[in-house]
């Protein structure tokens, strides 16, 4: 077994490399030169007989064998990590999920204890953030946000949910049975302020003039003021469900997709660890089918 086995430190490097895609960046995440990782890197291609990257135009990609291998090896640098510390005497490490502001508030934490519940030996610590996310300065394990932005290729991404809006607002705006949501007062959000245009154009809707305009640094705060009965806000369906089943807002013209997905990004491979692949899961199931 020791004569097969390949070194620890070429794995080492393979691994850097294998999630930066990039040997200049794991050069700087292991302290040596670019010429010392494609020396390793080809020292264990040798040894297994097979490439593990393709290289093309100056960038690198994985082959079907780099690509096995990093799962393998995410998952076990994973268990070495945990093992160290509850050596430490610090637990199992928790999972660290960052979260759209909103989302977080209006979704994620009323639900959390059904995760919870499900999987107790699963410490999750939720902080509150939106838009690109940098995995290495942040030290979080995975981040769940809107697809309005771009993330890089060495990024693993899952699909939790299409996103579908439409118009809310407090029910005593309404005549009981009206639909005429859009002759309202318009809230708007500063971080989303095209919500309305998009939603009339994505819908062919012939649109008029709105009795008013206000606009709310958050989104979070949008929705709060359809329901303190100030006008109609466009609201993505996760994130108003719960008042509209409780009674605080209407959708009478219901909620159609938008484009955008809510997504689950990822540094590792979700195949690699058990606690992203059962996080997923159950986002999943809380949207049903």
């Amino acid at each position: 077994m020791a004569a097969r086995f390949p070194s620890l430190s070429a794995l080492r490097v393979f691994e850097s490399a294998a999630r930066h895609l990039n040997f200049g960046r794991a050069g700087d995440e292991l302290f040596v030169t670019h010429s010392a990782v494609s020396k390793q890197i080809r020292v264990l291609e040798e040894d297994l007989g097979v490439a593990l990257f393709e290289r093309r135009n100056r960038a690198v990609f994985l082959t079907e064998g780099g690509r096995r291998l990093l799962v393998t090896m995410s998952e076990v640098l994973r268990q070495i990590g945990d093992c160290c510390d509850e050596i430490r005497g610090g637990g199992s490490a928790p999972l660290v999920v960052s979260c759209e502001p909103t989302f977080t508030q209006r979704w994620l934490i009323p639900r959390l204890p059904q995760f919870n519940a499900l999987h107790p030996d699963v410490e999750v610590h939720v902080l509150a953030a939106g838009g690109p996310v940098s995995f290495d300065r942040s030290h979080i394990d995975l981040a769940l946000r809107r697809s309005d932005f771009s993330w890089p290729p060495e990024i693993f991404m899952e699909t939790v949910v299409e996103e579908r809006v439409g118009p809310v607002c407090a029910p005593r705006l309404l005549v009981p049975g009206s639909d005429d949501i859009l002759s309202l007062p318009r809230i708007h959000s500063a971080t989303r302020r095209d919500a309305w245009s998009r939603y009339i154009a994505d819908n062919q809707i012939g649109d008029s003039n709105s009795p008013g305009n206000q606009v709310f640094e958050h989104f979070y705060l949008s929705i709060e003021a359809a329901i303190a009965g100030l006008g109609a806000a466009i609201g993505p369906e996760p994130l108003v469900a719960d008042a509209v089943e409780s009674g605080q807002l209407v959708a009478p013209r219901g909620f159609s997709g938008n484009g955008y997905s809510y997504i689950l990004l990822s540094r590792l491979p979700f195949e690699g660890d058990a606690r992203k692949r059962n996080f997923l899961s159950w986002l999943r199931r809380q949207f049903g089918p």
